[in-house]
């Protein structure tokens, strides 16, 4: 009964606990956005000089409009890319650049490999859809003509329309984010929920009579340790597998969590009263989250 209970707990902390380090890094990306996006603004501001008739020289100031046309640059794997928005299933989430396990706990991820969303070609956007708040959880409630709305760092607004119906694939399927001359936008997920066995996709179009038009892709900084090859099977199932650094951590803490729970067994064996029930819980809620973090980290298949 108690591993049947200590089971069920850490799916709890699965489809909810996990939405908690999600929040915490979107608040984190929400700032980061916000203040590139006043830096790009301040760079963009031009004085003008004016004269008035019969007085002196004046200076007016002019502020971009949020649709024009920009360079975009790839951020470091991890950094925030932009903001996505599709209204049809009511989501606003801020994505970033990368598809690692590590990279997709913060958000939606951008492929690596395909070109930025608001440029010519393929771009993928991956995203959980049952734990760390499942921003892609409704994907296959999305319709033809559907906006899918991209905000760049660059301060430019892409709205993109879902084409086709919603489709489903297996991971080594990697033409779904294979380029094309269109400016088009891929969005992939794990299905069924709470399964890892396939990908959901949704394709969508640049819209030009509502949209920015597309920039130039942009050359990936070496830097950054991704090549422009790099979209592959392994892409498509990046972030899938579980960490081998996580595991000796989750086995530690789970030797930790057997002893404080056999310590209140044991206390409660010998005073068996209500606040020795009570109090033990503290300490064994403490010392079982971390035990919980580590597991699911370990575990395949985040969903």
């Amino acid at each position: 009964m108690i591993l049947g209970i200590l089971m069920l707990l850490f799916v709890v902390y699965q489809l909810w606990g996990t939405g908690i380090f999600t929040a915490r890094a979107q608040e984190h990306l929400k700032s980061d956005f916000r203040r590139q996006i006043q830096q790009e603004q301040n760079a963009a501001r031009k004085p003008t000089p004016t004269r008035r008739s019969g007085g002196p020289t004046t200076t007016t100031t002019t502020i971009p409009f949020t649709r024009r046309v920009a360079p975009l640059s790839t951020p470091p794997d991890g950094d925030v890319e932009g903001g996505i928005t599709i209204p049809a299933i009511g989501i606003s989430f801020y994505y970033v650049e990368g598809t690692s396990r590590d990279d997709l706990k913060k958000g939606p991820g951008h492929y690596p490999g395909t070109p930025l969303p608001g440029t010519r070609g393929n771009a993928g956007i991956a995203g959980h859809r049952t734990t760390y708040l499942h921003p892609f959880g409704d994907l296959d409630k999305l319709k033809p003509g559907d906006d899918i709305i991209i905000h760049t760092l660059a301060g430019t607004i892409f709205d993109y329309k879902v084409t086709l119906s919603p489709f489903s694939v297996y991971p080594n399927e990697v033409w779904v984010v294979a380029n094309t001359p269109d400016p088009e936008l891929t969005l992939t997920a794990c299905t069924p929920k709470g399964s890892a066995a396939q990908r959901i996709v949704v394709k969508a179009k640049l819209a030009a009579k509502t949209s920015a038009p597309p920039t130039v892709t942009p050359e990936r900084p070496a830097a950054s340790g991704s090549g422009k090859g790099r979209t592959s099977e392994a892409s498509l199932a990046q972030g899938l597998s579980g960490q081998q650094r996580s595991l000796t951590p989750s086995i530690l803490w789970g030797i930790i969590v057997a002893i404080v729970g056999l310590a209140w067994w044991w206390s409660y064996r010998r005073w068996r009263l209500p606040r020795t029930l009570l109090l033990g819980v503290v300490p064994f809620v403490v010392v079982l989250f971390p035990f919980y973090v580590y597991l699911e980290r370990a575990l395949p298949a985040g969903y």
